[in-house]
């Protein structure tokens, strides 16, 4: 009678297992997390709800009229005509909450990008290059001790209310926590033998970084990239609501700022909750992903 044919025994915490599944044969580490990460039913909605809030800013023109002007309806709570209530001059607030989509994750998304690519450099530079490691290494330390909120709303007025001064200064003050992040997962690759084979081989210090150290830290840049942007866009939001934003146009900050400029934060509720349940849902669908995606990459927590 022939034997059982079984999977080769795994030691795994230093116990010995026999009962682990076979990998699928040629299936690379990417796939395997792609996989894992489907499986995750809360990171799966934190995607859907990030694509949805992404459409809903991109194609804001074709679900709401720009909230402009004056209304009839003033105060109105939510109904089937205004889904969201209005505000004090009649305006919309579903039109607001839409519109305040593209500012804000305009903003979010080029402050997230501009802080990872400072972040990522000096994180890099950090690990790879031992002269200048202690010197960038106190550089976002002091960075990170900063009072961020007053320094944020000193240069935010100093600069003058725009969107673009919005990204920046944000960008401004979340780079080193990418750079901390990157800087310690790259000294666990620096010391590798393949990385030091590249550089006995003859290789430049660029090409090194871009063949071995920045595909090493792409998880955690991607990582990164979600909850940067989401902090970014919850920053916007308060610097916003204290009348630093663009005047001239609409962020789910400008709505909160509006509401209680007005007066309306404690008689009219909804002008209030609806734009705080849009920033609440962004900052915990980009923390589910963040976990979901951490999960997935565990070869302890993923089910293969």
């Amino acid at each position: 009678m022939s034997a059982e044919l079984r999977p080769a025994p795994t030691v795994e915490d230093g116990i010995v297992r026999d009962d682990q599944p076979l990998a699928t044969p040629g299936e690379s580490p990417g796939r395997r997390t792609a996989r894992a990460f489907v499986r995750n039913p809360l990171g799966v909605f934190g995607v859907v709800v990030l694509i949805g809030m992404v459409l809903t800013a991109l194609f804001a023109p074709l679900i709401a009229e720009y909230p402009s002007g004056y209304g009839v309806d003033v105060l109105s709570p939510p109904s089937g005509e205004h889904w969201f209530g209005t505000d004090s001059l009649g305006r919309d607030i579903f039109a607001q909450v839409v519109w305040g989509a593209r500012t804000s994750l305009m903003i979010g998304g080029a402050a997230s990008a501009m802080a990872i690519a400072v972040g990522v450099a000096v994180g890099v530079a950090a690990a790879y290059f031992k002269r200048v490691e202690t010197a960038l290494g106190v550089l976002v330390d002091v960075t990170l001790s900063l009072p961020v909120l007053p320094l944020m709303i000193l240069i935010a007025a100093l600069a003058g209310p725009s969107t673009w001064t919005l990204a920046v200064v944000i960008a401004l003050f979340s780079w080193p926590e990418v750079a901390r992040v990157v800087r310690s997962q790259a000294l666990s690759i620096v010391g590798l033998p393949y990385v030091e084979a590249g550089a006995l081989a003859g290789g430049s210090h660029l090409w090194i970084i871009r063949r071995h150290l920045v595909p090493a830290v792409a998880p955690v840049i991607t990582v990164s990239v979600v909850l940067t942007a989401s902090r970014a866009v919850l920053s916007e939001s308060g610097l916003a609501f204290l009348g630093l934003g663009d005047p001239n146009g609409w962020s789910w900050g400008t709505i909160l700022h509006n509401a209680q400029r007005s007066g309306t934060l404690g008689t009219a509720w909804w002008t209030a909750a609806m734009p705080s349940l849009a920033i609440l849902l962004l900052v915990v669908a980009a923390t589910l992903v963040s976990l979901a995606y951490n999960d997935a990459r565990n070869p302890r927590t993923r089910e293969d």
